[in-house]
């Protein structure tokens, strides 16, 4: 294989898996924050057991996100060097704040947070929290700012070939970093969303598996307890009632909020990158229709085969311009203007190697594009209509006893999850064949910027090495998630109980708790 197709293998991999944590971190972080905000004004016991229990969920999910992030600035240098010297001095500012300002300021505060319970006073120790998690939110802008500016580059004059960064308030300011923000923190709050969701119908489940609630005959719930069990008790219920509908609420508000935002960040990208938004819709053709379904080979590079099963007239001006009866471009005519702004084949540049003279595929995988962006909204909508189901589910205070229905509502979970990174491989792959894209208003200025990704790869680093740090890193991440998941599910499992071991009677170091073979000083009590 091409070094550069397995650099973009290594980055792909290794980002998307990062990015699983980085919406749950966020969504989840502010969830948390207001149910001990919400425990702080009312003093209700039910609002500090699902603080403590999400709070020590988010609290692994944070480190894992940490662990894993670490390795993209490493890629930079060792796999892409020569974008690193090309971008560097635009993305050095945002960058720099994120990680000097943004993530200081929120694993400063976690960790007043963490180990302030007893020692801070209420209202800061919520304060502590409340920065933690606008830290993160902050830091997320920082990179927005960064990746909005390989979408749309703005901001910047050429020096010697290399965009030198002369006006930061257009870098931090980009439209494209405007809209994508919301639109990523949509997303983030829907993954936090089915979260909630899917773990609090388990635990009602488990609680009418186990006969502790029963449904009377007017078919409301009759909520019991278990003495016997820690934390088993009628408040046990309420927090997971009260999480679930919290869930599915935040859940069908962020699905309208990634539609609204959705929809500005394609008319942003019908502008900047209209052969992105063609090759989605597999539009090979000038013309106003939307392909809800093409036949046809999608992944080809000539989509001259493809053909519109359902087709919607009019939605495809609407998305790109707001009205029924605009025209948009389609792959066709698009490739030709590509190729004569930017050239039919790479330079005769030393920096390309051998790839120097060879031909430029302007047109993405459509395959990935057209599948991608149906797999956004596909998921997103059923999380959607999910937390709808399970509102209307537990209108009489608790979930139905099928199995069958648990385990969907767990396994819905990954859906949110899929239509992020869905999202995020769309705009990704999108853009190729570019590593920084051109911004169409400098078409012929002479501050045009844009870099192929042929010609990002670091040159002194072989196909082997690459595959290598590949393979090692892929094995890495695998050990990883099992570890993740494996923390996750202990913790879920145990319940409320996990979280506030005082919930549970005093304990022998080596006995094991009621939660299923947990120590009593496990590994994360330190954090309460």
């Amino acid at each position: 294989m091409d070094a550069v197709e397995i650099a973009r293998w290594q980055f792909g991999v290794t980002t998307v898996y990062h990015f699983m944590m980085v919406p749950l971190t966020i969504g989840l972080g502010l969830v948390v924050a207001i149910m001990q905000t919400m425990w702080h004004r009312t003093g209700r016991a039910e609002y500090l057991r699902m603080t403590k229990f999400w709070g020590k969920l988010f609290l692994i999910n944070f480190i894992m996100g940490v662990a894993t992030g670490i390795v993209q600035e490493f890629q930079f240098g060792m796999a892409w060097s020569e974008y690193s010297r090309f971008v560097g001095d635009v993305f050095g500012a945002p960058l720099a704040m994120e990680a000097l300002l943004a993530f200081f300021v929120e694993s400063t505060f976690l960790g007043l947070w963490i180990f302030g319970w007893k020692q801070l006073r209420p209202g800061l120790h919520l304060a502590a929290l409340w920065a933690a998690v606008l830290g993160s939110v902050v830091s997320a802008y920082f990179i927005i700012v960064a990746n909005s500016w390989m979408q749309h580059p703005v901001g910047v004059t050429v020096v010697d070939g290399r965009p030198v960064m002369t006006d930061a308030w257009a870098v931090f300011t980009n439209n494209t970093a405007l809209v994508a923000f919301p639109h990523t923190l949509m997303g983030a709050l829907g993954v936090a969303g089915a979260f909630l969701l899917g773990i609090a119908w388990y635990h009602l489940w488990q609680r009418r598996h186990d006969g502790i609630d029963t449904v009377g005959e007017d078919g409301r719930v009759v909520v019991g307890e278990a003495p016997d069990v820690p934390g088993r008790d009628r408040t046990d219920h309420t927090v997971w009632l009260r999480s679930l509908r919290i869930g599915a609420v935040v859940a069908m508000i962020s699905f309208a909020g990634t539609g609204i935002t959705g929809d500005l960040q394609g008319k942003l990208m019908f502008e900047q990158q209209p052969m992105k938004m063609a090759a989605a819709e597999a539009a090979c053709h000038d013309g106003t229709g939307f392909s809800v379904l093409s036949i046809g080979n999608v992944g080809a590079r000539d989509c001259d085969d493809i053909v519109a099963v359902i087709e919607l007239p009019g939605l495809l001006s609407f998305l790109a311009k707001g009205d029924f009866t605009t025209e948009v471009k389609g792959v066709n005519s698009l490739l030709d203007e590509y190729r004569g702004q930017y050239g039919a084949s790479l330079p005769d540049n030393p920096r390309y190697g051998e790839r120097a003279g060879s031909e430029v595929q302007y047109v993405p995988v459509m395959e990935v594009t057209y599948w991608g962006f149906r797999m956004m909204i596909g998921f997103g909508g059923l999380a959607a209509l999910a937390a709808a189901v399970a509102l209307y589910a537990t209108r009489r205070g608790t979930v139905p006893r099928s199995r069958w229905l648990m385990r969907l509502a767990v396994v819905g979970i990954l859906a949110p999850f899929g239509a992020n990174a869905a999202g995020w491989i769309f705009t990704e792959m999108g853009r190729q064949p570019f590593v920084v894209a051109p911004n169409p208003a400098m078409a012929g200025s002479v501050d045009q910027v844009f870099m192929f990704t042929a010609a990002a790869v670091s040159p002194g680093v072989s196909s082997g090495e690459i595959l290598t740090s590949l393979v090692v890193l892929t094995a890495i991440y695998a050990a990883l998630m099992v570890v993740e998941v494996r923390l996750l599910v202990t913790y879920v499992r145990g319940g409320v109980a996990s979280a506030m071991p005082g919930l549970a009677p005093a304990q022998h170091k080596d006995d094991d708790d009621a939660s299923g073979g947990k120590p009593a000083d496990d590994v994360l009590a330190f954090a309460y």
